[in-house]
Order: structure tokens, then C-alpha cells, then sequence
């Protein structure tokens, strides 16, 4: 693996793990533990206890845009100091992908003239990070606007394909996977594929409701989340797609049997194996407790399983030997 691959998957892996924060700050409803932004609770450093909040240097008039009745009482009535360092971190945590995906594109030059793709989709995640991290400031300041959230999501998924696309085309070859089905397993891939990022797509608009949920039922149980939730029709179509998602993934599985090349035996347990256990996540959650730690597993794998189906798409469309998607 090369210099810039490393560099690149760096790249990939600090995003999965901000990921994986950003659902912890989702689960815990930590999402406005630090009201403002850059600055948290007008410190560069998170105050630990109300006490080191100064208000004098809040400007209220930026809260006010999503709250006009907001004062310096209900602000801080607002204080958590668990919220605050989990979602400080979460903030902290960005830093790596910037650095790694600026990197990544700095080194990219060097494939400017003999694979400009690379170069391409390294620029495309700097503008990638650039206005997610936008986003992230939108989503603060917005009260954790629906929509704004969906997004910020959705964003993210699309940085991690490019970070995909960057790892597999840096190398001196480009890694392959042969199938025995040919270009009909391909598109059964990207079958799967896109009904993955339709259900994370909707999943990501239920997770908006929890979070509303959080707020609005802290007196209530969380295993009583769930009858909330099925009252709206976007849940309903999330939870029954699911069985068409788990569906593709068992087709899928049966015809990569065979595949060789770059992981492919790899590529199949984990796409397999994450579906499945996204099932049974699913199926605590709306029949057990819409347990945090569930949450954060569910969103967080998503991500995982993503980066699994773009490798297979992206080695197996070059693969050697095989019919070629639409021939």
C-alpha cells in the first residue's frame, strides 16, 4: 500500500469513527451541548458546570433566531456538562478527517497528469468536508432542524464513497474481483447498494423523530419510543423496506459464492453479516427499547457497510475475465 493509500485510508477511517460520535451524540441527545458555535457555551474550552459560563459573552440574539423567547435563565437551564463534552468531542473528533482529507488531496498532484480521477475525487472531499462542516455549524445553530440533519448524513455517506473511490484508485494496480455470475452480480450489487442508502436515507429521518422524542418524552420510557414512532408513515416504510434490503443481501450472498480477488470472501461476510445484524438491531429497537447503544451500532454500521459495497463495486467493474455492467 502506498503513501498516499495510507493517507487516504486514514482519511476513510477517521470519518467511520466520527460517524460512530456523531450517532453517540444522536443517542444521548447531545446534539445542542454546545448551543453555539465554534465556541461552546462562548468558551474556546468546555466549561464543566454553569459556573464557568460567562453570558455577558453569549451573544443571545443568534439563539433567538431559533427561539425568540430565549434568555440567559432558559439557556442555561439547557446546561449538561455530559452533553457538552460529548457533543465538544464529537467536534473534536472532525479535526482528523480534515487534516487527513486535506492531506490526502495534497498528494493527490501527483495524479494529476497520469489518473486525474484521483486528483478529481480528492478535490471533491475537501468541498466534501467543507460543507458538511457548514452543515455541522447549520445544524447547531438551527436547533437540530429537520432536514438540515438529513443532509449532514447524507454527506457523509457520499464523502466516505469518494474516500472508497480515492483508497482503490491510489495503488500502483487497481485490486479486482472476479464473479462467477458476471455483470448480473454487479448489478445485484448495486442493487443492494442503493437500497442501502434508500433505507439509511429514510432511517436517518426516523432518527430526527427520536431525537424530537428525547426531548419532548424524558419522563417517558424508551421502550414506549417505538408505539410513538409507529404514528408516522416514514417509520412504517423504514421498518418494512427493511426485509427488502435483507432480501437483496441474501441474494447477493448467494451469488458472489465463488468470487475471488481482493477480499472478496471478506467483502461478502461483512455486507452479509452487517444486514443481518442490522435486522435484529432493528428489531430490538421497535419491539424491545430504543436502546442508545443500539442506535449508535445501527448508524455506525451503516457506515461500514457502506464502504463494503462501494469495494465490491469498484473492484469487481474492473475485474478481469468478466462481462462488464450493460454488455
Amino acid at each position: 500500500m502506498t503513501t498516499f493509500q495510507k493517507t487516504a485510508l486514514a482519511a476513510l477511517l477517521a470519518t467511520i469513527f466520527l460517524i460512530f460520535v456523531g450517532a453517540v451524540v444522536r443517542a444521548t441527545g447531545s446534539g445542542l451541548g454546545c448551543p453555539d458555535w465554534p465556541r461552546c457555551w462562548g468558551k474556546l474550552w468546555p466549561p464543566s458546570s454553569l459556573e464557568e459560563v460567562d453570558f455577558d459573552r453569549i451573544d443571545l440574539s443568534k439563539f433567538q433566531r431559533r427561539d425568540p423567547d430565549i434568555t440567559r435563565e432558559k439557556l442555561a437551564e439547557e446546561f449538561n456538562p455530559t452533553h457538552v463534552w460529548i457533543e465538544y468531542l464529537n467536534r473534536l473528533t472532525s479535526l482528523p478527517v480534515g487534516l487527513f482529507t486535506l492531506a490526502t488531496f495534497v498528494l493527490s498532484f501527483g495524479f494529476l497528469r497520469r489518473r486525474p480521477g484521483v486528483f478529481v475525487a480528492a478535490l471533491l472531499a475537501v468541498v466534501l468536508v467543507g460543507v458538511n462542516a457548514v452543515l455541522g455549524m447549520m445544524v447547531v445553530r438551527s436547533g437540530l432542524k429537520p432536514g438540515v440533519i438529513t443532509l449532514h448524513m447524507a454527506l457523509a455517506v457520499a464523502l466516505i464513497c469518494v474516500q472508497v473511490f480515492i483508497v482503490h484508485r491510489g495503488g500502483a494496480s487497481r485490486p479486482t474481483i472476479a464473479l462467477p455470475g458476471g455483470g448480473r452480480v454487479w448489478w445485484l450489487g448495486a442493487g443492494l447498494f442503493l437500497a442501502v442508502v434508500a433505507e439509511g436515507v429514510l432511517g436517518s429521518q426516523v432518527r430526527e423523530m427520536t431525537d424530537q422524542l428525547a426531548v419532548e418524552y424524558k419522563e417517558i420510557p424508551r421502550a414506549e419510543w417505538a408505539g410513538e414512532l409507529e404514528r408516522s408513515a416514514v417509520y412504517l416504510i423504514h421498518r418494512s423496506f427493511s426485509w427488502a434490503v435483507l432480501a437483496f443481501a441474501l441474494l447477493y450472498f448467494y451469488g458472489t459464492r465463488g468470487a475471488t480477488g481482493a477480499g472478496a470472501a471478506a467483502v461478502r461476510a461483512v455486507v452479509t453479516g452487517i444486514v443481518v445484524l442490522q435486522m435484529v438491531l432493528g428489531l430490538l429497537m421497535a419491539h424491545v427499547s430504543v436502546s442508545p447503544v443500539v442506535q449508535v451500532l445501527h448508524i455506525g454500521l451503516s457506515s461500514v457497510l457502506v464502504v463494503a459495497l462501494c469495494w465490491f463495486l469498484l473492484c469487481a467493474r474492473g475485474a478481469p475475465g468478466r462481462t462488464r455492467p450493460g454488455k
